[in-house]
């Protein structure tokens, strides 16, 4: 493969190139490299169903798609949903830049590292992005009660979380969220970013979305080329009351949706079973994944309940570095994540694929990692990049601001501001006044950076190596705080155990706490089932009934196997 092509990578900002451009730069005739980069599900469209398609071709490419209401209701009469609760968007990128221009007002929280889109789209039309940091100490797992306490502090008007988030998998139990989302009822927006959620297993019925749709401020975000297998096509949708998902949808162009995302939208409804095991596979391909990754010595593999894993390289090595040498020597295509904003280029993203192909990986890895001195990523011990990111965008961002948003922390007059992310000098946007958040501080890599001190998890995520790590302060919540991940060593370390089987719930779910425990203060508490929502719907409506009849416990019979919207794909 041409050494033209890494240089494909300096000029793609927050994200990689495509696989398109990466094929027509190789040079190369055939198929382009083993894809561990881009998330996508490799056992979905079955073969039928591609051959279905092909045969189909002409006419899907020659034709007019229909309107987007029409593939919007027969999407809704697969799940479920009420159309009116529902917007289709041509893939998340043009929902999150609708949800931006209609529904952000004038700043946005968002835990970091996370999709960049949420960090850069905001930015892009001038709003304040304030950033909350994920802690590699804590397994990069986010503190429900911490980020409340941020959002707060900093007054930010909308609040993101992706669940999983992306690139580390971190997820959080549908009821500490649905706690989140009535503690923030006096925020503008909230923004719950499922696109990854198809791939857990933690819980039987993880998402929100009928929880969103009572809710006046909430919009729970899906994704459908994640989950199909087809990141072409670009479709995706939202979920929320019919006031929000109303004001997207009557900005969206009547045909923003291709005739492909109407043509597989059509397909489903056949093909509800060969999904939900598809999903299935996925699942047990992680687990088999993590375990072949976590026996490579000084590699961190990091929990995930997305269809990829997060994994820290060995002492010394360089990402970017990997990256390059895994595309032009062993034609494999990885994540690295230096241009992520919080993560840094001792850092990967790498999709779970087949055993084949994880051999393949593995393979790859440790001739890279572990082979001869000349040339080799690992040269030997070293002190550690700490935050450096290998992006000059990113570092300038870091270092200009502290890490922290804002120009010129060192002329604040006491105790640590708040985290805020703030556009690249030069841009002429205004900068926000700091508000105090809780005084807790501490440092990351080489730079002093003030992050908030990593506090009993809602959902407990284990670190491969354990080590007790003292708190400054007094832990707010009365849970068991996770045990830290130690900071990087300057001497290589051995190899790790292999990744633990998991048991049957691999997040076990938290128990209810007593309502003078609660981290935040909860509002009132979801509609009634007899009074309408602002915007629309009562609770008996969003269920399928008037409220006179009663529900089974399992729902209505979905329609030829496919699962509920729910629970979509879940095998029991």
């Amino acid at each position: 493969m041409s050494g033209n092509v890494t240089s494909l990578f300096r000029g793609t900002a927050a994200h990689s190139p495509s696989m398109a451009a990466l094929t027509r730069e190789s040079g190369e005739a055939g198929a382009g490299p083993v894809d561990f980069c881009i998330p996508c599900n490799p056992y979905f469209p079955t073969p039928a169903m591609f051959e279905e398609m092909a045969g189909r071709l002409r006419d899907i490419i020659t034709y007019y798609p229909s309107g987007a209401d029409t593939i919007t209701a027969e999407l809704c009469s697969l799940l479920e949903l009420p159309p009116q609760c529902v917007a289709m968007g041509n893939g998340s990128t043009e929902l999150i830049t609708w949800i931006d221009h209609l529904l952000v007002r004038d700043s946005l929280a968002v835990p970091v590292p996370t999709f960049g889109r949420w960090t850069d789209q905001p930015m892009e039309t001038g709003k304040r992005v304030d950033m909350f940091p994920l802690q590699e100490s804590a397994g990069f797992a986010l503190d429900l009660a911490r980020y409340a306490e941020f959002v707060r502090a900093r007054g930010t008007r909308t609040v993101v979380i992706c669940n999983p988030n992306n690139p580390d998998g971190g997820y959080l139990h549908k009821q500490a969220l649905v706690q989140f989302m009535d503690a923030m009822a006096d925020r503008d927006l909230v923004v719950i970013d499922e696109s990854f959620l198809e791939f857990a297993d933690a819980e039987a019925e993880p998402s929100v979305v009928r929880e969103a749709m009572l809710r006046p401020n909430v919009v729970v975000l899906r994704s459908l080329g994640k989950n199909f297998g087809l990141h072409g096509i670009r479709f995706g949708y939202l979920v929320a009351n019919p006031a929000l998902a109303g004001r997207v949808r009557a900005m969206l162009p009547k045909w923003n949706l291709n005739s492909f995302a109407e043509h597989v939208v059509f397909m489903l409804r056949d093909h509800g079973p060969e999904y939900a095991q598809s999903l299935h596979q996925v699942r047990r391909d992680r687990l088999e994944m993590a375990g072949r990754l976590s026996a490579l010595p000084g590699l961190t593999v990091y929990p995930s309940q997305g269809n990829f894993l997060f994994v820290r390289l060995p002492v010394g090595a360089e990402g970017t570095v990997v990256r390059d040498r895994m595309l032009t020597e062993h034609r494999i295509l990885v994540r690295e994540c230096g241009n992520k904003i919080g993560s840094s280029s001792r850092f990967l993203r790498l999709v779970v694929r087949p055993q084949v192909d994880v051999h393949r990986l593995v393979s790859g890895l440790e001739q890279v990692l572990y082979g001869s001195r000349r040339g080799a990523a690992v040269p030997g011990p070293a002190t550690g990049t700490g935050y450096s990111s290998g992006t000059a965008a990113v570092d300038r961002l870091v270092s200009e601001t502290n890490g922290a948003g804002m120009r010129a922390l060192a002329a604040q007059p006491a105790g640590p501001p708040g985290l805020a992310a703030a556009p690249a000098a030069g841009t002429g946007m205004p900068l926000p006044a700091a508000v105090p958040v809780a005084p807790a501080a501490a440092t990351v890599g080489p730079m002093p950076m003030p992050v908030p001190v990593p506090a009993p998890q809602q959902v407990p995520r284990p670190a491969p190596v354990p080590q007790p790590a003292p708190h400054p302060g007094p832990v707010p919540v009365p849970h068991p705080a996770p045990a830290p991940r130690p900071t990087p060593d300057p001497v290589p370390r051995p190899a790790p155990a292999p990744y633990p089987a998991p048991a049957p719930a691999p997040y076990p779910a938290p128990a209810p706490a007593p309502a003078a425990a609660a981290p935040y203060p909860v509002p009132a508490g979801p509609t009634p089932p007899g009074v309408p929502a602002r915007g629309g719907l009562t609770a008996a409506q969003v269920r399928g009934t008037d409220g006179l009849e009663s529900v089974p416990a399992g729902g209505r019979p979905a329609s030829r196997g496919w699962p509920d919207p729910a629970g979509m794909g879940r095998t029991g």
